[in-house]
């Protein structure tokens, strides 16, 4: 073998090794790239999910403040429309307690009513002897009804006639402009025990009190009822027949 052939087997063998390393290289290469694309990819990935947990989390969160918000706008309206019912019932009570002024300057009607007064607290105490209190202006009217009351009485429970003594000490008078704050009484009776443990209130007062809050939860619907009228009929007519049942029902239980 000459040197010529010498050489072209050298420049064969070292054009085989040259494409025997290219092919490796480019082999490497897209192995390097697949495996940095996945990668790549995979932080991707990661990130996105990270940014979606994030906008989740943060959603939620707003989700949670509208509600809060949202609950504290509806309580402090329904305290609103609680408090403007409370006043619209405190006015329709404040309206009736300056009606019963009224009562007593009729002196014959209110000679009458003392004198029923006075027999119903005797039927509740059934005590043989009493004493009664009254606003110092009616002592006379209490007087002229003691012994048709005392009749009344006696022949309603089948007792002997009870022993009524008016007390020194009076009720409160009529409230005024003068007493606007302090204690008055618009009428009526207190009847008590000789011994002062059983205390009949039969004052106008106290009944109002009593026939006020026997019927507040009507009141109550009624004047919620009103309220629904001003701002939505179709909401109204649904709390009308609310209202309706809720009254039938009431009164047949009386009944």
């Amino acid at each position: 073998m000459n040197d010529g052939d010498v050489s072209r087997q050298i420049q064969q063998m070292v054009r085989f090794i040259r494409q025997e390393a290219e092919e490796k290289a480019n082999e490497i290469s897209v192995s390097a790239e697949e495996e940095f694309n996945i990668e790549k990819l995979q932080l991707v990935e990661a990130e996105k999910k990270k940014i979606r947990q994030e906008y989740e989390k943060k959603e939620k969160q707003v989700e949670v403040r509208k509600k809060i918000e949202y609950s504290m706008q509806l309580n402090a309206s329904r305290i609103k429309v609680l408090q403007a019912q409370d006043d619209v019932v405190n006015e329709m009570k404040e309206s009736a307690a300056k009606e019963l002024l009224n009562v007593s300057r009729d002196h014959h009607v209110y000679k009458t009513l003392l004198k029923d007064v006075i027999v119903q607290s005797l039927v509740r105490l059934k005590e043989p002897a009493v004493l009664l209190r009254c606003r110092k202006d009616d002592v006379p009217l209490v007087e002229s009804v003691l012994d048709s009351a005392k009749e009344e009485y006696a022949s309603k429970v089948n007792v002997h006639p009870p022993e009524i003594f008016i007390d020194n000490v009076h009720l409160p008078t009529a409230p005024s402009h003068h007493n606007a704050h302090g204690p008055f009484c618009s009428g009526g009776v207190v009847i008590a025990s000789r011994d002062g443990k059983i205390v009949c209130e039969n004052t106008l007062d106290a009944r109002l009190d009593v026939a006020f809050n026997k019927k507040l939860p009507e009141v109550r619907l009624v004047v919620f009822f009103l309220g629904c009228i001003s701002l939505n009929p179709q909401v109204a007519l649904w709390s009308g027949c609310c209202l309706k049942g809720r009254i039938e029902s009431s009164t047949t239980e009386k009944e």
